[in-house]
């Protein structure tokens, strides 16, 4: 019998509360609801608001089949927002809004990673913040991410813009910069010139381009994330990895002194604890009063 519970006023039937998503460290689908009900519902929600949700499902854990949807899944009740989006093969095209508790476990029950645009709803393809996808190729790993990170910081300050750091939930580093809303192709071509000056400035790290037979061992500094239709793991969000990673905001420090992989692997479990000593690290990202305009483009 499928439980139904109650959240903020809605029904829900929560399914299969004892399957085992991630057999590496055993956790089931109910400790994954609970993850995202009781440990990270207050920080991820806001990150998630007013922003169309895309998933990636893995309702059999990540060994099983895998697959992205931007649709409303088929049976979404009439009670989860959605909004238009732009795409240019379909003019009615709508997605999902987690916009409360209730969306939020409603999603979570499909067994999601959550992954969201760097525009709000209400100003499709204009960003409010800039993201940095810093994928390492092997043998490189998250070390020397952390080393490009640190690069681009200084670069970014140059520019009086602040950088905030999560982890991918994977093997790389995401960096995230609040802005004045600016158009999205802007924010690319911007992206785009840190990441070639990346390149110049620390050749024998950095990559602009995703060209495989140049990856091995170089960090590739991916922009193109910035583009309207791409989009981001939600920070907070687990990842559909062999065990319950997270997409976890890491402070400066943490950055700086990373010696080894392991040392920005965060899970589930980990996250109560880092919540509860350091609150939202991206809240920034969420106060206007750190965004700042994108410095004008070459003439």
């Amino acid at each position: 019998m499928t439980p139904i519970t109650e959240v903020e006023g809605r029904r829900l039937s929560l399914s299969n509360l004892d399957k085992v998503l991630y057999p590496a460290t055993g956790t089931t689908k109910g400790e994954v609801l609970h993850y995202y009900a009781a440990t990270v519902a207050g920080a991820i929600l806001p990150h998630l608001r007013d922003r169309p949700v895309s998933f990636l499902r893995y309702p059999d854990g990540p060994g099983g089949q895998l697959f992205f949807t931007k649709n409303p899944p088929p049976g979404t009740p009439d009670w989860v927002h959605t909004t238009p989006v732009p795409r240019s093969e379909d003019q009615a095209a709508r997605q999902v809004m987690v916009q409360d508790l209730a969306s939020l476990m409603w999603a979570a029950n499909l067994v999601v990673e959550f992954h969201t645009p760097q525009w709000r709803a209400d100003a499709p393809e204009t960003a409010d913040r800039m993201v940095f996808d810093l994928d390492p190729g092997s043998p490189a790993t998250v070390v020397q991410c952390c080393a490009v990170a640190l690069w681009l910081r200084e670069r970014l300050a140059a520019d009086g813009l602040f950088a905030y750091g999560k982890t991918s939930g994977s093997k790389g580093l995401h960096l995230l910069v609040p802005l004045e809303p600016t158009p999205s192709a802007e924010v690319s071509a911007y992206a785009k010139r840190l990441a070639v000056e990346a390149e110049s400035a620390l050749p024998e790290l950095a990559l602009h381009r995703m060209k495989r037979a140049l990856r091995p061992g170089k960090v590739f500094v991916d922009f193109s994330q910035n583009s309207a239709s791409k989009t981001t793991a939600t920070p907070y969000t687990l990842r559909a990895r062999t065990e319950p990673t997270v997409s976890a905001p890491v402070t400066w420090d943490e950055i700086e002194g990373c010696r080894n992989p392991e040392d920005l692997v965060f899970r589930a479990d980990g996250m109560a604890a880092r919540l509860e000593r350091y609150g939202d690290l991206l809240g920034p990202l969420l106060d206007p009063d750190r965004a700042r305009p994108l410095p004008a483009g070459p003439a």
